[in-house]
């Protein structure tokens, strides 16, 4: 499916529905029930437009999908930042034609998944906005995706890190 500026409000809609359904404690403690959004971008944008339209549809969904977390006001800022600079990095490097992400709630952490950047992930000091990224997670890796390049992932903690 590719993002579009009509996304359909009833998908938003039943995710939200099938949400609340499960009460607050669902997600907790039932592993197996998998909560997350992904997309998909051709290559018809630029990157700025890739990064508009990926964060803008995770932003109309994002609500849903942590609905009943602690903090949400907090992880739906920190997602949105995290999803922002990868996008970024990725849409700006991509090994393929298309650029991918998912967005994922397991109770505990949102992880993040964009894909696929024709290198590995740059340092800090060449991307600056990763320094953000480093700083929301408490992990950030690679692994090698199917069109040859490497999908980057980030997990942001749903509760505040331990200092």
């Amino acid at each position: 499916m590719t993002i579009s500026d009509a996304m359909s409000p009833l998908w938003v809609s039943s995710l939200q529905n099938a949400a609340v359904g499960q009460g607050a404690g669902a997600s907790q403690g039932m592993s197996d029930v998998e909560n997350s959004i992904e997309f998909f971008l051709g290559p018809e944008g630029t990157p700025a437009q890739s990064l508009r339209r990926a964060r803008g549809f995770v932003a109309k969904v994002l609500p849903a999908l942590l609905a009943g977390a602690p903090n949400v006001k907090v992880v739906e800022e920190a997602t949105l930042a995290v999803l922002t600079e990868l996008v970024d990095v990725t849409a700006r490097h991509r090994a393929s034609v298309d650029l991918s992400g998912r967005v994922s709630y397991d109770g505990d952490h949102v992880l993040i998944t964009v894909g696929e950047l024709d290198q590995t992930l740059p340092s800090a000091e060449e991307e600056p906005g990763l320094y953000i990224v480093h700083r929301l997670t408490d992990e950030i890796g690679q692994y090698r995706g199917d069109e040859a390049g490497y999908a980057t992932w980030a997990s942001v903690p749903v509760r505040p890190k331990a200092r």
